[in-house]
């Protein structure tokens, strides 16, 4: 069965469309990589297929309650912001909050979970930090150890490595390729075209108002797409350590 499935989906906003007649499958054990330039499409894509913002057309988790849904997909926002001064261990808690009944104190399994998802991120030590102390970059780990303690089905993220440095943006990846390896399935947006093709098993590549390309790293990153999408000319070269993906310069009009 598949994590998550459009058809014919198409998203507007204002007074004209985003994306039109966007079709795809994202299968359990797929780390996808939703890619494109600024303004895309990829955000909106996202947001629609969770139900927060109008879209026409089929996707799999229309018509979930938000307690279903929230049981079926990890949601990770591009906003960072967290307004009150709570611990990092109370933040990440707040991802068990769909598989506890209203009122009904956490579970051992939910400190479990609580605790290997802080661990995994890599916060082990900060768990009675107050989230409004950590850096950019400890906010953005502990708002993905709340998406993985959520233990759904399907984790979407929106820009999730923005803002880490690059040890951190290497081990998020890692992580989100566990995730997938575990037999879940991630959606990640992403502009760092080099990461995406190192760590995602198959990237979708928005632009021109739809689905340009869909396939795997190789198949997706070819001279015309980068040239016509992203007007750059980049290397691409498949080596023992996986897929090395270089930009290289800016094409002319």
């Amino acid at each position: 069965m598949n994590a998550l499935t459009i058809r014919d989906f198409s998203v507007s906003l204002g007074d004209g469309p985003v994306l039109e007649h966007v079709n795809l499958h994202i299968q359990p054990g797929e780390l996808v990589g939703l890619i494109g330039p600024n303004g895309a499409g990829k955000t909106s894509l996202m947001r629609a297929a969770l139900g927060l913002i109008p879209a026409t057309g089929h996707c799999s988790l229309a018509g979930l309650d938000d307690r279903s849904r929230a049981r079926t997909v990890a949601w990770m926002p591009q906003d960072r912001s967290v307004a009150w001064p709570i611990s990092v261990a109370a933040l990440v808690m707040l991802g068990r909050m769909p598989h506890r009944m209203p009122g009904q104190r956490p579970s051992a399994q939910d400190h479990d979970q609580v605790a290997a998802a802080i661990r995994q991120v890599g916060l082990a030590g900060f768990e009675q930090r107050a989230v409004t102390r950590l850096s950019a970059g400890e906010r953005t780990r502990a708002l993905i150890a709340r998406a993985l303690a959520q233990q759904t089905p399907l984790v979407m993220a929106d820009e999730p490595i923005a803002g880490l440095d690059p040890a951190h943006q290497i081990t998020t990846m890692e992580t989100f390729s566990g995730i997938a390896a575990s037999g879940r399935s991630v959606l990640v947006s992403m502009h760092d075209l080099g990461l995406a093709a190192r760590h995602c098993t198959r990237l979708i590549l928005v632009g021109e108002g739809r689905v340009v390309a869909d396939g795997t790293p190789q198949q997706v990153l070819t001279a015309d797409h980068l040239a016509r999408i992203f007007h750059i000319e980049a290397f691409l070269h498949s080596t023992d350590h996986g897929p090395v993906f270089q930009s290289l310069r800016v094409l002319g009009p």
